[in-house]
């Protein structure tokens, strides 16, 4: 039971509390962000302002208001609020919350919200420990995770609740935050300290959309302000300029996960840079890789890929360079490799593109699974076999002005143009039509035999 010394306690605890911790909304009027998801006219806005909240599960970045949402569903709601964190918590935990929620349902008729942070982080087995409660809501469970539910949650967990997801926040999200914060008389700063327009510009800058971290950010950023204020003995509000937040904020780490969602996105963004023929927009995703420690070979392998995917024949060097950056990626490794790395990709952004290697293969593919059995013409079978003498001519190429004869190499029913469809870009355009006007002009000559 609660007494006067556990509300000092508890006052004492929320003042050394980070500035994050403390600005925390405590209505859906004072989040900042997230419309689509909370906002007027939304499901999650209208189950929580009526006290009918079922199962969901918060999905979303770091920093945008997951558990923000769940400390104003504990201030709003009628029913017990209960929190679990998956980073610590255990089966015993899970079973001991859900009991004491049973025995409040059954005895009051209270209901009781499991809010479980990082939710991703329980095994299977712990996960599957919720169904039964949740499935007969003996707990409304509210879940929070940076991860996708829908490879990190069990299923029959998600049949069971309602996925919402959490955006980055805008800037002018990140903005209203801060300010609040700046003026806040109990929670925030209470106008001790003053930004730049500069320094404002900055913590928006390297926030990242992310709340949590421009809080941070300020609170160190003022700390450095205070200090220099005391120093030169001014007085408040002390001015926190942009170089105070470099100071506070010495490198920036973008969000990105190597085995997660941001990874397939940055890396599905970087590919078709390239293939777009845009150097800029690579070389921006080739950095977000590398900052956040993505392998280079990793990233090797798909130049490699794309360098005959989306360029192919249009420009044949492109294999080349895109094997020479893999070969100096193994050889050279980071940091040096990332020099290499930006050659390969400004090379294949340059070039001109042909998607005819890719497309043509797997017209091929396509025929030969799903189309009839062809047989192959008898004249270009093997002749190490008895009765190859009966198989027809085969007229040797290279007999023929040019090396070039005219001669059916498809089975039949298949023409030519049936599977390569060669683009009108580079050296695949250029060779194509020479091809042509060499085969015209050398139609009209004998061969030796003739």
């Amino acid at each position: 039971m609660d007494t006067l010394f556990t509300e000092i306690e508890n006052e004492k605890k929320f003042a050394a509390a980070p500035l994050a911790v403390r600005m925390r909304p405590r209505s859906l009027g004072e989040l900042a962000g997230q419309e689509d998801a909370v906002g007027p006219g939304s499901w999650l806005h209208a189950a929580i302002e009526a006290d009918t909240l079922s199962s969901i599960i918060l999905y979303g970045p770091a920093g945008t208001g997951k558990t923000s949402i769940a400390h104003i569903i504990a201030e709003t709601t009628r029913a017990t609020f209960v929190e679990v964190s998956a980073i610590g918590g255990t089966v015993a935990d899970l079973r001991r919350e859900i009991a004491a929620a049973e025995k409040r349902l059954l005895g009051t008729g209270a209901r009781t919200i499991l809010f479980v942070d990082e939710i991703h982080r329980f095994s299977r087995s712990q996960q599957d420990s919720l169904l039964h409660a949740v499935e007969n809501r003996t707990v409304v469970l509210v879940g929070a995770t940076t991860e996708n539910p829908f490879f990190e949650v069990n299923s029959a967990l998600i049949s069971r609740s309602r996925v919402i997801e959490l955006h980055s926040l805008s800037d002018a999200d990140i903005e209203c935050i801060v300010r609040r914060a700046l003026s806040d008389e109990k929670r925030g700063l209470a106008g001790s300290c003053s930004l730049t327009d500069e320094a404002l510009a900055a913590i928006v800058n390297l926030s990242g959309g992310d709340g949590r971290s421009a809080l941070t950010t300020l609170e160190l950023a003022a700390g450095l302000a205070k200090e220099k204020g005391a120093r030169e003995k001014t007085e408040p509000p002390f001015v926190i300029d942009d170089d105070m937040v470099e100071l506070a904020t010495p490198h920036r780490a973008l969000p990105y996960d190597k085995n997660k969602d941001m990874h397939y996105d940055v890396i599905s963004a970087f590919i078709k840079s390239m293939r777009g023929s845009d150097p800029d927009a690579a070389l921006y995703w080739l950095a977000r890789m590398l900052d956040g420690g993505e392998d280079p070979k990793f990233i090797a392998r798909r130049i490699f890929i794309l360098a005959s995917e989306d360029i192919g024949n249009a420009d044949p060097q492109a294999l080349l360079i895109a094997e020479a950056a893999f070969k100096a990626v193994e050889v050279i490794g980071m940091p040096e490799c990332r020099i290499n790395l930006s050659q390969a990709v400004t090379y294949m952004c340059l070039a001109p593109k042909s998607n005819a290697a890719e497309a043509s293969i797997d017209a091929a593919l396509s025929e030969v699974r799903h189309g009839p059995k062809r047989d192959v013409p008898s004249y270009l079978r093997d002749r190490h076999r008895p009765g190859s003498e009966n198989y027809g001519e085969y007229k040797y190429p290279h007999d023929y002005p040019g090396h070039w004869v005219e001669q059916r190499y498809l089975p039949e029913g298949l023409e030519r143009g049936c599977f390569y469809q060669p683009s009108e870009s580079g050296w695949e355009a250029y060779r194509v039509d020479a091809a042509s006007r060499d085969r015209t002009t050398r139609a009209a000559k004998p061969s030796k035999g003739e």
